[in-house]
């Protein structure tokens, strides 16, 4: 029998504790924040490596989920409330409530909150090597700079590429969430 995985709280909201299967709401869980790049909730616990990760991303417009960038492995994005816009591949789409945007490995992506209000995407990602050393790169890309979404130069290195846009720091729920 699988056991049930404890929640719990580092004083920013529940976080999985080891393996098993568990239930959290969005609103209880882990936030990182930063005011350029949104709020973010992370599922993945405290480092173990799972096969799959699974954020929710709550972004204003013109704030950007991520750097432009690809990974190692495929990644998929649900738009469930606003919209975005989608840099993919040097080429930019309009993205509303209910579109999946699917990125093979090694597809540069990144999406930027756009319309009039938040923009709520769950993201999904393979853990293979994604979690490693050659996980991917972020590249520079003249329509991600347009929202300041780029870098300068291709690197690895995501403490170098954040600089300029400031790191999410962890945070308790914020009402981020509509409804």
């Amino acid at each position: 029998m699988t056991p049930e995985a404890e929640l719990g709280d580092d004083g920013h909201g529940l976080k999985p504790r080891g393996e098993g299967w568990f239930v959290l709401n969005a609103r209880d869980g882990e936030w990182r924040y930063a005011e350029r790049r949104g709020a973010l909730c992370f599922f993945e616990g405290d480092g173990e490596l799972w096969q799959v990760g699974v954020n929710v991303s709550v972004l204003q417009p013109g704030q950007a989920m991520a750097l432009y960038h690809w990974e190692a492995d495929q990644e998929d994005f649900l738009v469930v409330l606003g919209e975005g816009l989608l840099i993919v591949e040097g080429e930019e789409r309009p993205l509303k409530a209910w579109d999946l945007v699917h990125c093979p490995a090694r597809t540069k992506h990144t999406i930027v909150g756009a319309g009039h209000g938040p923009c709520v995407i769950v993201a999904v990602g393979a853990r293979g090597e994604s979690a490693g050393p050659q996980w991917g790169a972020y590249v520079p890309e003249p329509a991600a700079e347009r929202f300041a979404a780029s870098v300068e130069a291709e690197t690895t290195d995501p403490t170098s590429a954040y600089d300029r846009l400031g790191e999410r720091k962890l945070a308790r729920y914020d009402g981020w969430l509509p409804g």
